[in-house]
């Protein structure tokens, strides 16, 4: 039996049709023999340098027999193998971004071969047209997430001996473009409050979103035990998933950010004290018909569309009071590590991109804020100064 050949090793020839060759041992199969990888080119110059290239990537690299197989076989087998560690959304979210984003466009190319441009180029497309139904493109914040993925079982192809390097860490991770939020002014918050006091039902849940901006799942998985009415905090550790059929399944949030204790406002503590005299389940927002199940994310999102329209309001998603609640704190001075924390978002320079816009509202709210600070520093007489400042500046008649 020959000596083994080490991963690296490479050979070079010409071919009869003039073109040059080369190979290089990039792994070996169950019995021994070599794996190699082959490099084309024009000229023996040209093939040299990318042989060099090549060599140097896959030294000291072992890949196996399965390296032959495509990315769209890598992708099934790696979604089997990671289906027991997944929560069922993450694995269907997973599941529908091989079928309809990756597969479509690469996946019937060998995984060995799977380049970051490969990569790059799939990104772009699916921000042209990545969306099958409509042919329009994918938003910035789905494409991370798809990139997300992508790292993950790329990386656990290298781990495999599939791959020399992964291929996603040569691009960088697709750029957030944000879009304006919708998110209501005070004069529409002001609408929206009026017309939630008169929902004896849903009154409470809605004052609650609103001074705390919990995402859905979050609110509607509230148990009195997570409630410190001495206190007046509220600790936020699970989240109600909502599957087809309407089965409720309450899952523990996913990070230790997300896992937090929160200070309510004074009005709000004083509702959920008042609240809990009358309690008889363990949920603080209960099923209406069903006090023994939480309350369904579907049924507040389908409430909240009828409030809007009663209290004559534009359309918005649940997650826009989120944002409302957000937006509001921060153009009422609650900074922006604080507000990080309250969200439950692991990093406050996400909390920052995600809020950089504000309404005319906010914006005079802020100058107004700006104002009185002043004033606390240089006193009253700055308001004639700002009066005379603002005179001087009036365009003439």
């Amino acid at each position: 039996m020959g000596k083994r050949r080490p991963s690296g090793d490479g050979m070079v020839r010409k071919r009869e049709d003039g073109r040059w060759e080369g190979r290089i041992v990039v792994g070996h199969k169950e019995n021994g023999d070599p794996i190699f990888r082959y490099i084309y080119a024009d000229t023996q110059k040209e093939l040299m340098v990318k042989l060099r290239q090549s060599i140097e990537v896959y030294q000291g690299v072992e890949l196996t027999e399965e390296s032959r197989m495509t990315l769209g076989q890598w992708l099934e087998k790696w979604l089997k193998n990671t289906a027991p560690t997944l929560r069922p959304a993450t694995l269907s979210r997973y599941e529908g971004t091989v079928r309809n984003h990756i597969v479509p466009y690469m996946g019937d190319k060998p995984i060995s071969q799977i380049t970051g441009k490969d990569i790059q180029k799939l990104y772009d497309t699916l921000a042209r047209q990545g969306n099958r139904n409509t042919g329009e493109g994918l938003a910035s914040g789905t494409i991370r997430g798809i990139h997300a993925m992508f790292h993950e079982a790329m990386g656990a192809a290298q781990k495999a001996g599939l791959i020399p390097r992964n291929p996603t860490e040569d691009i960088g991770a697709p750029k957030f473009s944000y879009k304006s939020k919708k998110v209501l002014t005070d004069e529409q918050l002001e609408k929206f409050m009026d017309t939630i006091q008169r929902d004896s039902i849903w009154c409470d849940f809605f004052y609650t979103e609103l001074t705390t901006g919990l995402r859905r799942g979050e609110i509607c998985g509230l148990k009195w035990e997570d409630f410190d009415e001495i206190h007046g905090t509220l600790k936020i550790r699970r989240t109600i998933h909502e599957e087809k059929g309407g089965k409720l399944t309450p899952w523990d949030t996913k990070t230790a950010a997300g896992a937090r204790t929160i200070h309510l406002s004074p009005s709000t503590a004083a509702l959920l004290r008042e609240r809990k005299k009358t309690a008889l389940t363990e949920w603080i927002f209960p099923h209406p018909w069903k006090p023994e199940q939480p309350t369904r994310p579907s049924a507040a999102y389908e409430r909240m569309k009828v409030l809007l329209k009663e209290a004559g309001l534009p359309d918005l998603r649940f997650h826009d009071l989120r944002h409302t609640f957000a937006t509001h704190a921060l153009t009422s001075g609650v900074d922006v590590k604080t507000l990080s924390g309250i969200l439950g978002h692991t990093r406050a320079a996400f909390t920052l991109d995600t809020y950089t816009h504000t309404t005319g509202d906010m914006q005079k709210r802020a100058a107004e804020i700006v104002e009185e600070f002043l004033i606390d520093i240089f006193g009253e007489e700055l308001k004639p100064w700002a009066e005379s400042g603002k005179t001087a500046k009036a365009p003439s008649g």
